[in-house]
This record gives C-alpha cells, structure tokens and sequence, in this order.
C-alpha cells in the first residue's frame, strides 16, 4: 500500500512540476537558493555537495556557480549501477548528460583539470533533490534510492532539501531506511526535523 501512495504521490507532484512555467521556476528557484545562502549551514561550510536539476526541479545552476565564485568546493553526483559517487567540478560545463538525461560530471582532456573524487569529505553540505516532504521532514524520493544509499554510508552531511511549496504534503509516507532532511527550504517556508541527526546543525 505505502509504494502506491509514493507512486500517486510521485505522479501528482512531478505533473505539478510539469504545469508550472519556467520562468517562475527561475524565479522561486532563485527564492529558495537566496535562503539557502542566509543559513548558517551554508555560511560555515568550506564545501557543498548539490544535485544537478532536471525537468522542473528547483534549479541548482546558479547556486552552484556563486557558491564556486564564493571560494567553496563544489561537487556533484555521478552515478554509476546503483551506487553514486560525488565529484567536484570548478564550473557547470564540467557536466554532460548521463543516466536519464540528468547531467553529470565529465572529465575530457578538454576541460584542462581532473575531476577528483569527493566522497571523503563528510563535512560538505548537501543539498538534496526529492518528489515530495512533509513538515516532519520525511522524503519521498524519485525510488532509486540513491541518496538513501549515499547517506547511510556517508552519515555526517549536514542536509538541506529544496523544493516548491506544492511538494509539500501534510503527510508522506517513509520506511525506516528512508533518510530524513536535516532542513527543508521552500520558497515561503523552513522546516526543521525534530530528529537528532549525526552532525549537529
């Protein structure tokens, strides 16, 4: 029953998505990066860990640049089977289309630097995707699992997830491997998980 409720929740946000117009996609992305820049989270960080958007997800290109034009390291995913890895890049042309079209990081000899592998550094903010939250900062996720599988294993992430206010819901359904934001930026709203979280905020 709780995978066909994160199915229909999928469908009705990701249709949400598709209606709104890109221009005001821009701009509340632009809202909700401006906040994310006000947090003490993002201010103390020496690094940030950030998903690269597609298909009406809050968009994560102008963030990434300032953040790299305000000296922090900037890495994003790659994924590779069923495991993703984090790479730093020192601007978006580093990143090409890969799985389901979702740019990723792409090293050539044209780009002049190595893309080095950040996984080691658990100190990095990361700022998470998802389909879907609630105020107790649950996620539903796209159902790759992903993220899931990074934050087990790489468990001291401060977390901040983006989104719209239309995917957030009153209540989404988690299971006990699910990872739960930290943080929870929307344009009009923060939400802070109760929880007590590895990496104290």
């Amino acid at each position: 029953m709780e995978a066909n409720e994160k199915k229909e929740i999928r469908r009705i946000v990701l249709e949400r998505r598709r209606q709104m117009q890109d221009r005001d996609v821009l701009c509340r992305s632009r809202e909700i990066f401006r906040k994310v820049e006000e947090s003490s989270e993002y201010r103390r960080t020496d690094a940030v860990f950030v998903y690269m958007d597609v298909r009406h997800e809050v968009m994560t290109g102008e963030f990434i640049e300032r953040a790299l034009r305000d000296g922090k390291k900037v890495a994003v995913p790659k994924v590779d089977g069923n495991r993703m890895n984090f790479l730093y890049i020192s601007s978006t042309d580093d990143c090409r289309p890969g799985k389901m079209g979702i740019p990723e990081p792409f090293a050539d000899a044209g780009t002049g630097h190595d893309l080095q592998n950040a996984d080691a550094d658990e100190t990095a903010l990361m700022i998470l995707p998802g389909v879907a939250f609630d105020s107790s900062c649950r996620r539903v996720g796209y159902g790759g699992g992903y993220y899931d599988r990074y934050l087990a294993e790489h468990r001291f992430h401060p977390t901040v997830a983006v989104a719209f206010d239309e995917q957030i819901f009153d209540r989404v359904p988690g299971d006990a491997h699910d990872i739960c934001p930290q943080t929870i930026i929307t344009p009009t709203r923060v939400f802070v998980s109760q929880k007590i979280a590895p990496h104290s905020l």
